[in-house]
């Protein structure tokens, strides 16, 4: 068995990937717990509940839960939000012994508590002992040694928010990122109308088109992978203000190292521990980053929505898969559903974002008592974003066709191809072509031909498409 406080960091590793526990045998339960919690007559005594005590006095704590004393307080004193609200664990296997939700004291000091009961009951299970015992060992003496709330729950939040961000979003963010550049390339040939304000502008390529929403993604991979150095910087060490009292010199480089090769991240101690406990400025610019590809996501998934409108009132020039009825009424109506969900994610994790800020720049004198709710919105984001990019990705990226029909059509039609003749005959007589062929109904060529401005020959020699998708 691990020493108390390192078996408390070990399980931190695991736990913390939705929101951060502390307890080695949640990232490894042994057997017992790995079935669930045990059957009645495996604890200390037959009743529906044991007696135990925290500084305010006697509790009754239900005889099947390894949580003790100061988590049955907690579940007394806020009553928020229910089921769907609850500090979430490693794994789920041990969920009814972790009844605490995220709205609690801003330190987190009560899922602490909960995970250090969680750990010594187990312990005092094992060895043979009483539940609720405290002996052989005890929650605060023995598994919180050389730790507080303060130093172990953001040390949690960043494992967390490293693994999710390594595990989840990254992957998501590269494959999409890939995708759309094999569409690019798919795409290099295809001459269409540009648009500006909405409305027409000069030819472009639809995959010089694509190839900014490929950038867009690439710029927001290194901007998530900027935030992660401050991320990998771990508060273990700083105790209850960051000056380490009750540890020994030493202990904070050996948590971070030990940290780093269990979970195979780079992880450091953070060289000022008042700064760790007292600000989380790392979670809030990691929030920024992904706030960024909240942006970016939201105007790649509306292009692409847009260019596929129709099938025949709208745009039309981009063919989206078909995954499934758009209509509980209209029969044969299908939508750009992918889309949607992108942008849906993406206004969610906006929203997230404010809430960290709020978060982020209340952090009172020695410490931050915003981190249940920092990190919970930090994780949802990056789970949300991660996801909702494969998703986009399997279910409509990959399978995205151009519509050369309507793409001609368009193009051929296309007033703002008279900007092509700007160089030759200026640009007043240029717009009075494009004014007059809109006015009239006619074609450009028809337009400038009939105003005298130039031949046939030459319009058909300085109007070129193809000439005008880049610097001569």
């Amino acid at each position: 068995m691990l020493p108390p406080a390192a078996a408390a960091m070990h399980c931190s590793l695991r736990a913390c990937r939705r929101l951060g526990s502390c307890a080695a045998l949640l990232a490894h339960p042994p057997p017992a717990a790995r079935r669930g919690p045990p059957p009645r007559a495996a604890m200390s005594t037959q009743e529906a509940f044991r007696i135990e005590y925290d500084t305010f006095g006697e509790l009754k704590v239900p005889s099947d839960k390894y949580y003790g004393a100061q988590t049955v307080r907690s579940t007394m004193n806020f009553k928020i939000g229910g089921v769907s609200e609850r500090m979430p664990v490693a794994e789920g296997k041990l969920n009814d012994h972790f009844p605490l939700v995220v709205w609690q004291t801003g330190s987190g000091t009560q899922t602490n508590m909960n995970v250090n009961e969680v750990i010594s009951n187990r312990a005092i299970e094992i060895m043979g002992g009483k539940l609720g015992s405290k002996n052989p060992v005890h929650p605060n003496d023995h598994v919180n040694k050389s730790q507080s709330s303060n130093d172990t729950f953001p040390t949690a939040m960043h494992i967390a928010a490293a693994q999710e961000v390594n595990e989840v979003l990254l992957p998501g963010l590269k494959k999409l990122q890939n995708a759309l550049e094999a569409k690019s390339k798919e795409f290099s040939q295809i001459i269409k109308i540009g648009r500006t304000h909405t409305q027409d502008a000069v030819p472009l390529t639809l995959g010089q088109e694509f190839s900014g929403y490929v950038q867009q993604i690439k710029y927001g991979v290194a901007r998530i992978e900027s935030t992660m150095p401050r991320v990998y910087q771990l508060a273990a060490g700083g105790t209850a203000v960051g000056t380490g009292l009750n540890t020994r010199i030493g202990f904070a480089e050996k948590v971070a190292a030990k940290v780093a090769e269990l979970t195979g991240l780079p992880f450091v101690t953070a060289p000022n521990k008042f700064e760790a406990l007292a600000a989380h400025d790392a979670l809030v610019e990691l929030s920024g980053a992904m706030n960024t590809v909240a942006c970016s996501l939201m105007k790649i998934a509306n292009d692409i929505r847009f260019l596929g409108s129709g099938p025949r009132s709208g745009l039309g020039e981009l063919i989206l898969p078909e995954n499934e009825p758009g209509s509980s009424i209209m029969p044969g109506k299908v939508n750009p559903t992918q889309c949607e969900a992108v942008t849906m994610v993406a206004a969610q994790v906006m929203g997230n974002h404010v809430a960290v800020t709020v978060g982020g720049s209340n952090g009172h004198f020695e410490l931050n008592v915003f981190k249940p709710m920092m990190i919970k919105n930090v994780l949802n984001s990056a789970r949300l974003l991660g996801d909702v990019c494969s998703s986009f990705t399997d279910n409509c990226v990959v399978g995205i066709q151009a519509n050369m029909d309507r793409i001609n059509k368009l193009m051929s039609e296309s007033l703002m191809l008279v900007t092509a003749l700007n160089p030759h005959i200026g640009y007043d007589k240029a717009a009075k072509i494009a004014k007059t062929a809109h006015k009239e109904g006619t074609t450009l060529k028809e337009a400038a031909i009939k105003l005298g401005f130039l031949t046939s020959d030459q319009f058909d020699q300085w109007v070129k498409p193809k000439d005008m998708l880049g610097p001569q």
